[in-house]
């Protein structure tokens, strides 16, 4: 009787053992994952920055006037005389 109690006992010692190191590997794990989750975030918010940039930068070039400006300073692009214009229907 009292070998069994002895190997429940070692059983039990084990299990618990286990258990902790179960518990141990979890939260290391956690906070891996935290860490990675955090370096996501990071990087998605600097993103979302560099893209909001990009765009005010994308309407800028596309605004009418600019690209009116472009075309007469470096394409030397100029309207046509009245004369020169013929409508079409």
């Amino acid at each position: 009787m009292k070998a069994i109690a002895v190997l429940i006992t070692l059983a039990l010692l084990f299990a618990v053992l286990v258990s902790a190191l179960g518990v141990v590997w979890a939260r290391n794990e956690s906070r891996v994952l935290f860490v990675q989750l955090t370096a996501l975030q990071n990087q998605r918010d600097e993103l979302n920055i560099e893209y909001g940039k990009l765009e005010l930068e994308q309407a800028t070039y596309a605004e009418p006037r600019r690209i009116n400006d472009e075309a007469r300073q470096k394409l030397g692009m100029i309207d046509p005389p009245p004369q020169d214009i013929r409508l079409l229907r």
